[in-house]
Protein backbone atom coordinates (compact mmCIF):
# COMPACT_ATOMS: atom_id res chain seq x y z
CA UNK A 1 0.00 0.00 0.00
CA UNK A 2 2.83 2.40 0.81
CA UNK A 3 4.41 1.78 -2.58
CA UNK A 4 1.07 2.41 -4.30
CA UNK A 5 0.56 5.69 -2.42
CA UNK A 6 4.08 6.83 -3.29
CA UNK A 7 3.52 5.94 -6.94
CA UNK A 8 0.33 8.01 -6.95
CA UNK A 9 2.20 10.95 -5.46
CA UNK A 10 5.00 10.85 -7.99
CA UNK A 11 2.70 10.87 -11.02
CA UNK A 12 0.34 13.46 -9.61
CA UNK A 13 -2.72 11.29 -9.07
CA UNK A 14 -2.71 11.54 -5.30
CA UNK A 15 -4.92 14.56 -4.88
CA UNK A 16 -5.39 16.16 -1.48
CA UNK A 17 -5.91 12.98 0.49
CA UNK A 18 -7.94 11.03 -2.07
CA UNK A 19 -7.05 9.17 -5.25
CA UNK A 20 -8.46 10.73 -8.42
CA UNK A 21 -8.76 8.02 -11.06
CA UNK A 22 -9.99 10.27 -13.87
CA UNK A 23 -10.41 13.94 -14.61
CA UNK A 24 -13.76 15.69 -14.47
CA UNK A 25 -15.71 15.75 -17.71
CA UNK A 26 -17.97 18.63 -18.68
CA UNK A 27 -21.19 19.05 -20.65
CA UNK A 28 -20.35 21.58 -23.43
CA UNK A 29 -23.96 22.76 -23.69
CA UNK A 30 -24.07 23.58 -19.99
CA UNK A 31 -20.69 25.32 -20.14
CA UNK A 32 -22.16 27.39 -22.97
CA UNK A 33 -24.61 28.94 -20.54
CA UNK A 34 -21.71 30.78 -18.90
CA UNK A 35 -21.34 33.14 -21.86
CA UNK A 36 -25.06 33.91 -21.82
CA UNK A 37 -25.05 34.73 -18.11
CA UNK A 38 -21.90 36.86 -18.23
CA UNK A 39 -23.33 38.75 -21.21
CA UNK A 40 -26.37 39.54 -19.07
CA UNK A 41 -24.11 41.20 -16.50
CA UNK A 42 -22.59 43.25 -19.34
CA UNK A 43 -26.05 44.22 -20.62
CA UNK A 44 -27.05 45.25 -17.09
CA UNK A 45 -23.94 47.48 -16.95
CA UNK A 46 -22.53 45.66 -13.95
CA UNK A 47 -19.30 45.03 -15.87
CA UNK A 48 -17.81 46.19 -19.16
CA UNK A 49 -16.62 42.70 -20.07
CA UNK A 50 -15.26 39.45 -18.70
CA UNK A 51 -13.06 36.47 -19.42
CA UNK A 52 -14.11 33.20 -17.78
CA UNK A 53 -12.26 29.90 -17.57
CA UNK A 54 -13.29 26.47 -16.28
CA UNK A 55 -11.19 23.32 -16.24
CA UNK A 56 -9.88 20.26 -14.46
CA UNK A 57 -6.52 18.63 -13.82
CA UNK A 58 -6.52 17.76 -17.54
CA UNK A 59 -6.72 21.41 -18.59
CA UNK A 60 -9.18 23.97 -19.92
CA UNK A 61 -12.74 22.96 -20.75
CA UNK A 62 -14.02 26.51 -21.23
CA UNK A 63 -12.37 29.84 -22.05
CA UNK A 64 -14.69 32.63 -23.14
CA UNK A 65 -14.74 36.40 -23.46
CA UNK A 66 -17.76 38.72 -23.48
CA UNK A 67 -18.33 42.45 -23.61
CA UNK A 68 -15.75 45.17 -24.10
CA UNK A 69 -12.10 45.45 -23.17
CA UNK A 70 -12.45 49.23 -23.16
CA UNK A 71 -15.76 51.08 -23.26
CA UNK A 72 -14.12 54.28 -24.51
CA UNK A 73 -12.88 52.68 -27.74
CA UNK A 74 -15.57 49.95 -28.05
CA UNK A 75 -12.83 47.31 -28.23
CA UNK A 76 -14.29 43.80 -27.88
CA UNK A 77 -12.90 41.78 -24.99
CA UNK A 78 -10.32 39.30 -26.34
CA UNK A 79 -9.75 35.94 -24.66
CA UNK A 80 -6.12 36.92 -24.05
CA UNK A 81 -6.92 40.24 -22.36
CA UNK A 82 -4.65 41.15 -19.44
CA UNK A 83 -6.24 41.85 -16.08
CA UNK A 84 -4.96 43.37 -12.86
CA UNK A 85 -5.51 40.33 -10.66
CA UNK A 86 -4.71 42.32 -7.50
CA UNK A 87 -4.80 40.07 -4.41
CA UNK A 88 -4.99 36.91 -6.49
CA UNK A 89 -1.23 37.60 -6.50
CA UNK A 90 -0.98 36.66 -2.80
CA UNK A 91 -1.14 32.85 -3.10
CA UNK A 92 1.33 33.00 -6.01
CA UNK A 93 3.77 34.85 -3.76
CA UNK A 94 3.17 32.11 -1.17
CA UNK A 95 4.11 29.50 -3.79
CA UNK A 96 7.45 31.30 -4.12
CA UNK A 97 8.01 30.92 -0.36
CA UNK A 98 7.20 27.20 -0.51
CA UNK A 99 9.66 26.70 -3.37
CA UNK A 100 12.41 28.24 -1.25
CA UNK A 101 11.44 26.12 1.75
CA UNK A 102 11.78 22.98 -0.37
CA UNK A 103 15.29 24.14 -1.28
CA UNK A 104 16.20 24.61 2.38
CA UNK A 105 16.71 28.36 2.03
CA UNK A 106 14.07 29.21 4.61
CA UNK A 107 11.37 27.69 6.79
CA UNK A 108 7.84 28.96 7.27
CA UNK A 109 8.56 28.81 11.00
CA UNK A 110 11.57 31.15 10.72
CA UNK A 111 11.32 34.48 12.53
CA UNK A 112 10.95 37.25 9.98
CA UNK A 113 13.93 39.00 11.56
CA UNK A 114 16.17 36.06 10.59
CA UNK A 115 15.89 37.20 6.97
CA UNK A 116 15.09 40.88 7.51
CA UNK A 117 17.05 42.31 10.49
CA UNK A 118 15.04 45.53 10.34
CA UNK A 119 12.20 43.66 12.08
CA UNK A 120 14.28 43.14 15.24
CA UNK A 121 12.98 44.80 18.39
CA UNK A 122 9.46 45.15 17.06
CA UNK A 123 6.82 46.38 19.50
CA UNK A 124 3.07 45.93 19.88
CA UNK A 125 0.42 48.52 20.72
CA UNK A 126 -0.50 48.13 24.40
CA UNK A 127 -2.99 50.98 24.54
CA UNK A 128 -4.17 54.09 22.73
CA UNK A 129 -5.35 57.22 24.51
CA UNK A 130 -6.16 60.26 22.43
CA UNK A 131 -3.13 60.95 20.28
CA UNK A 132 -0.88 58.83 22.49
CA UNK A 133 0.15 55.21 21.97
CA UNK A 134 1.77 52.97 24.56
CA UNK A 135 3.96 50.17 23.22
CA UNK A 136 5.20 46.93 24.76
CA UNK A 137 7.22 43.91 23.74
CA UNK A 138 5.11 41.20 22.05
CA UNK A 139 4.97 37.71 23.57
CA UNK A 140 6.93 36.39 20.59
CA UNK A 141 8.41 37.56 17.30
CA UNK A 142 6.48 37.25 14.05
CA UNK A 143 7.24 34.34 11.73
CA UNK A 144 6.83 33.65 8.03
CA UNK A 145 3.88 31.42 8.99
CA UNK A 146 2.19 34.46 10.53
CA UNK A 147 2.69 36.46 7.35
CA UNK A 148 1.38 33.61 5.16
CA UNK A 149 -1.81 33.31 7.22
CA UNK A 150 -2.48 37.02 7.90
CA UNK A 151 -1.99 36.51 11.64
CA UNK A 152 1.18 38.57 12.17
CA UNK A 153 -0.35 41.67 13.72
CA UNK A 154 1.27 43.96 11.15
CA UNK A 155 -1.07 46.83 10.21
CA UNK A 156 -3.39 45.56 7.49
CA UNK A 157 -3.51 48.61 5.28
CA UNK A 158 -0.69 50.81 4.03
CA UNK A 159 1.11 52.46 6.97
CA UNK A 160 1.99 56.15 6.89
CA UNK A 161 4.60 56.69 4.20
CA UNK A 162 3.92 53.37 2.45
CA UNK A 163 0.91 54.68 0.52
CA UNK A 164 3.15 57.22 -1.18
CA UNK A 165 5.57 54.48 -2.17
CA UNK A 166 2.69 52.55 -3.72
CA UNK A 167 1.41 55.55 -5.63
CA UNK A 168 4.71 56.38 -7.29
CA UNK A 169 6.47 53.04 -6.92
CA UNK A 170 9.73 54.89 -7.45
CA UNK A 171 11.19 53.14 -4.41
CA UNK A 172 12.30 49.54 -4.14
CA UNK A 173 10.47 46.72 -2.42
CA UNK A 174 13.21 46.75 0.23
CA UNK A 175 12.46 50.39 1.03
CA UNK A 176 8.72 49.81 1.21
CA UNK A 177 9.12 46.84 3.55
CA UNK A 178 11.52 48.84 5.73
CA UNK A 179 8.69 51.30 6.35
CA UNK A 180 6.41 48.43 7.41
CA UNK A 181 9.04 47.00 9.75
CA UNK A 182 9.00 50.18 11.83
CA UNK A 183 5.26 50.02 12.50
CA UNK A 184 4.06 48.59 15.84
CA UNK A 185 1.98 45.43 15.73
CA UNK A 186 -1.78 45.75 16.20
CA UNK A 187 -2.12 42.47 18.12
CA UNK A 188 -0.14 39.49 19.46
CA UNK A 189 1.19 37.32 16.61
CA UNK A 190 -1.03 34.32 15.94
CA UNK A 191 -3.89 35.54 18.13
CA UNK A 192 -6.28 36.68 15.39
CA UNK A 193 -6.72 36.97 11.62
CA UNK A 194 -6.48 40.36 9.94
CA UNK A 195 -6.00 40.73 6.19
CA UNK A 196 -2.57 42.23 5.69
CA UNK A 197 -1.08 43.59 2.46
CA UNK A 198 2.16 44.67 4.09
CA UNK A 199 2.70 41.14 5.43
CA UNK A 200 2.58 39.62 1.94
CA UNK A 201 4.88 42.33 0.59
CA UNK A 202 7.27 41.38 3.37
CA UNK A 203 7.21 37.80 2.07
CA UNK A 204 8.10 39.16 -1.36
CA UNK A 205 11.12 40.89 0.12
CA UNK A 206 12.12 37.66 1.91
CA UNK A 207 12.00 35.90 -1.46
CA UNK A 208 14.49 38.46 -2.75
CA UNK A 209 16.86 38.00 0.19
CA UNK A 210 16.67 34.18 0.22
CA UNK A 211 16.96 33.74 -3.55
CA UNK A 212 19.38 36.53 -4.43
CA UNK A 213 17.02 37.65 -7.22
CA UNK A 214 14.49 40.44 -7.51
CA UNK A 215 10.94 39.36 -6.72
CA UNK A 216 9.81 39.68 -10.32
CA UNK A 217 12.84 37.78 -11.67
CA UNK A 218 12.35 34.92 -9.21
CA UNK A 219 8.65 34.56 -9.95
CA UNK A 220 9.25 34.58 -13.69
CA UNK A 221 12.14 32.09 -13.53
CA UNK A 222 10.60 29.65 -11.05
CA UNK A 223 6.87 29.80 -11.77
CA UNK A 224 5.78 31.74 -14.85
CA UNK A 225 8.26 30.61 -17.49
CA UNK A 226 8.29 26.93 -16.41
CA UNK A 227 4.48 26.81 -16.60
CA UNK A 228 4.33 28.73 -19.88
CA UNK A 229 2.56 31.68 -18.24
CA UNK A 230 4.01 34.06 -20.79
CA UNK A 231 1.52 36.88 -20.17
CA UNK A 232 1.86 36.99 -16.37
CA UNK A 233 4.08 39.75 -15.03
CA UNK A 234 4.48 42.51 -12.47
CA UNK A 235 5.18 44.99 -15.23
CA UNK A 236 3.48 44.45 -18.63
CA UNK A 237 5.60 45.16 -21.68
CA UNK A 238 4.78 47.78 -24.30
CA UNK A 239 3.61 44.95 -26.53
CA UNK A 240 1.25 43.62 -23.85
CA UNK A 241 -0.17 46.95 -22.70
CA UNK A 242 -2.77 47.29 -25.50
CA UNK A 243 -4.43 44.11 -24.17
CA UNK A 244 -4.95 45.44 -20.63
CA UNK A 245 -8.66 45.58 -19.79
CA UNK A 246 -10.08 48.92 -18.70
CA UNK A 247 -10.97 49.43 -15.04
CA UNK A 248 -14.43 50.78 -14.27
CA UNK A 249 -16.65 52.06 -11.48
CA UNK A 250 -20.41 52.60 -11.46
CA UNK A 251 -22.21 55.93 -11.14
CA UNK A 252 -25.93 56.53 -11.64
CA UNK A 253 -26.32 53.17 -13.33
CA UNK A 254 -23.52 53.76 -15.85
CA UNK A 255 -19.96 52.46 -15.96
CA UNK A 256 -17.27 55.13 -15.72
CA UNK A 257 -13.48 54.96 -15.89
CA UNK A 258 -12.19 54.27 -12.36
CA UNK A 259 -9.90 56.81 -10.75
CA UNK A 260 -7.24 54.42 -9.43
CA UNK A 261 -3.71 55.67 -10.28
CA UNK A 262 -2.25 53.06 -7.95
CA UNK A 263 -3.00 50.23 -10.40
CA UNK A 264 -0.55 51.42 -13.02
CA UNK A 265 1.16 50.16 -15.01
CA UNK A 266 3.50 52.78 -13.60
CA UNK A 267 6.28 53.98 -15.90
CA UNK A 268 9.66 53.16 -14.40
CA UNK A 269 8.10 51.59 -11.30
CA UNK A 270 10.51 49.75 -9.00
CA UNK A 271 7.91 48.33 -6.60
CA UNK A 272 6.39 45.02 -7.84
CA UNK A 273 3.68 44.71 -5.10
CA UNK A 274 3.83 41.02 -4.09
CA UNK A 275 0.53 41.52 -2.25
CA UNK A 276 -1.38 42.48 -5.36
CA UNK A 277 0.53 43.68 -8.39
CA UNK A 278 0.37 40.92 -11.00
CA UNK A 279 -1.24 41.14 -14.42
CA UNK A 280 -2.41 37.88 -15.98
CA UNK A 281 -4.82 36.19 -18.38
CA UNK A 282 -7.42 33.46 -18.10
CA UNK A 283 -5.27 30.95 -19.99
CA UNK A 284 -2.19 31.68 -17.86
CA UNK A 285 -4.02 31.31 -14.56
CA UNK A 286 -5.58 28.09 -15.83
CA UNK A 287 -2.09 26.60 -16.17
CA UNK A 288 -1.23 27.50 -12.58
CA UNK A 289 -4.50 26.13 -11.22
CA UNK A 290 -4.15 22.96 -13.28
CA UNK A 291 -0.72 22.47 -11.72
CA UNK A 292 -2.21 22.89 -8.25
CA UNK A 293 -4.82 20.22 -9.04
CA UNK A 294 -1.98 17.97 -10.19
CA UNK A 295 -0.13 18.24 -6.87
CA UNK A 296 2.39 20.82 -8.11
CA UNK A 297 2.98 19.58 -11.67
CA UNK A 298 1.98 20.63 -15.16
CA UNK A 299 2.97 17.82 -17.49
CA UNK A 300 6.65 17.12 -16.88
CA UNK A 301 7.18 20.47 -15.14
CA UNK A 302 7.23 20.49 -11.35
CA UNK A 303 6.98 23.73 -9.40
CA UNK A 304 6.05 22.28 -5.99
CA UNK A 305 6.06 18.93 -4.23
CA UNK A 306 2.72 17.27 -3.40
CA UNK A 307 3.55 17.73 0.28
CA UNK A 308 3.96 21.50 -0.15
CA UNK A 309 0.69 21.74 -2.08
CA UNK A 310 -1.13 19.86 0.68
CA UNK A 311 0.43 22.03 3.38
CA UNK A 312 -0.34 25.39 1.84
CA UNK A 313 -3.92 24.53 0.82
CA UNK A 314 -5.18 23.15 4.12
CA UNK A 315 -6.54 25.31 6.93
CA UNK A 316 -3.67 26.69 9.01
CA UNK A 317 -5.69 29.14 11.08
CA UNK A 318 -7.61 26.75 13.34
CA UNK A 319 -10.83 28.24 14.66
CA UNK A 320 -9.90 31.87 13.99
CA UNK A 321 -12.56 33.87 12.15
CA UNK A 322 -11.17 34.42 8.63
CA UNK A 323 -12.00 35.72 5.20
CA UNK A 324 -14.67 37.89 3.62
CA UNK A 325 -17.53 35.39 3.43
CA UNK A 326 -18.74 32.94 6.11
CA UNK A 327 -17.24 29.49 6.60
CA UNK A 328 -13.67 30.29 5.60
CA UNK A 329 -10.20 29.51 6.92
CA UNK A 330 -6.76 30.32 5.56
CA UNK A 331 -3.83 28.21 4.46
CA UNK A 332 -0.53 29.65 3.28
CA UNK A 333 -1.61 32.45 0.97
CA UNK A 334 -4.81 30.65 -0.03
CA UNK A 335 -8.28 31.14 1.41
CA UNK A 336 -9.81 27.73 2.16
CA UNK A 337 -13.49 26.77 2.35
CA UNK A 338 -14.21 25.08 5.70
CA UNK A 339 -18.03 25.05 5.61
CA UNK A 340 -19.65 25.68 2.20
CA UNK A 341 -22.50 28.20 2.41
CA UNK A 342 -23.88 31.13 0.49
CA UNK A 343 -21.52 31.96 -2.37
CA UNK A 344 -19.52 28.76 -1.65
CA UNK A 345 -22.55 26.44 -1.25
CA UNK A 346 -21.93 24.59 -4.53
CA UNK A 347 -18.21 23.91 -3.98
CA UNK A 348 -16.58 21.40 -1.64
CA UNK A 349 -14.94 21.72 1.76
CA UNK A 350 -11.23 22.12 1.07
CA UNK A 351 -11.75 24.29 -2.01
CA UNK A 352 -9.04 26.95 -2.06
CA UNK A 353 -8.52 30.16 -3.96
CA UNK A 354 -8.46 33.94 -3.74
CA UNK A 355 -10.18 37.03 -5.03
CA UNK A 356 -8.90 40.43 -6.06
CA UNK A 357 -9.87 44.04 -5.37
CA UNK A 358 -11.12 44.56 -8.92
CA UNK A 359 -13.65 41.71 -8.81
CA UNK A 360 -11.44 38.89 -10.08
CA UNK A 361 -11.87 35.41 -8.57
CA UNK A 362 -10.07 32.06 -8.87
CA UNK A 363 -11.07 28.89 -6.98
CA UNK A 364 -9.83 25.29 -7.08
CA UNK A 365 -12.02 22.41 -5.89
CA UNK A 366 -9.90 19.21 -5.66
CA UNK A 367 -12.84 16.99 -4.69
CA UNK A 368 -14.75 17.88 -7.84
CA UNK A 369 -11.54 18.24 -9.89
CA UNK A 370 -12.54 21.74 -10.89
CA UNK A 371 -11.07 25.21 -11.23
CA UNK A 372 -13.11 28.32 -11.97
CA UNK A 373 -11.68 31.71 -13.00
CA UNK A 374 -13.54 35.02 -13.29
CA UNK A 375 -11.66 38.00 -14.70
CA UNK A 376 -13.39 41.38 -14.61
CA UNK A 377 -12.22 44.92 -13.81
CA UNK A 378 -14.70 46.62 -11.47
CA UNK A 379 -14.24 48.72 -8.37
CA UNK A 380 -17.10 49.57 -6.07
CA UNK A 381 -18.55 46.07 -5.76
CA UNK A 382 -19.81 45.70 -2.21
CA UNK A 383 -17.89 42.45 -1.69
CA UNK A 384 -16.19 40.84 -4.67
CA UNK A 385 -15.75 37.56 -2.77
CA UNK A 386 -19.53 37.42 -2.29
CA UNK A 387 -20.55 38.78 -5.69
CA UNK A 388 -23.40 37.43 -7.80
CA UNK A 389 -20.92 37.06 -10.67
CA UNK A 390 -18.78 34.67 -8.67
CA UNK A 391 -21.74 32.69 -7.34
CA UNK A 392 -23.42 32.24 -10.71
CA UNK A 393 -20.21 31.33 -12.54
CA UNK A 394 -19.34 28.70 -9.93
CA UNK A 395 -22.86 27.26 -10.02
CA UNK A 396 -22.85 26.98 -13.81
CA UNK A 397 -19.41 25.34 -13.76
CA UNK A 398 -20.45 22.78 -11.13
CA UNK A 399 -23.71 22.08 -12.99
CA UNK A 400 -21.69 21.35 -16.14
CA UNK A 401 -19.70 18.50 -14.53
CA UNK A 402 -20.89 15.16 -15.89
CA UNK A 403 -21.86 12.89 -13.00
CA UNK A 404 -21.46 9.13 -13.06
CA UNK A 405 -24.83 7.46 -12.30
Amino acid sequence: MRRFAYWCLTIGLFSFGSIVLSAAEFDPAKLGKIRERMQAFVDQKVIAGAVTAVGSKDGLAHLEAVGLQKIETKQPMPKDALFRIASMTKPITAIGIMILQEEGKLSVDDPVEKHLPEFRGQRIVASREGDGVTLKKPSRVITLRDLLTHTSGLPGGFPAGLADLYQTRQRTLAEAVLVSSQQPLDFEPGSKWSYCNSGIDTLGRIIEVASGQSFEEFMAARIFRPLGMNDTACFPTEQQSPRIAGLYDSKDGELIVANRPIVGPATGAKHPIPAGGLYSTGADLAKLYQAMLNAGRLGSTKILSPESVLTMTKVQTGDLACGFVPGMGFGFGWAVVKEPQGVTAMISPGTFGHGGAFGTQGWIDPKQDLFVILLIQRVGLQNADGSDLRRELQQLAVDAIKRTP
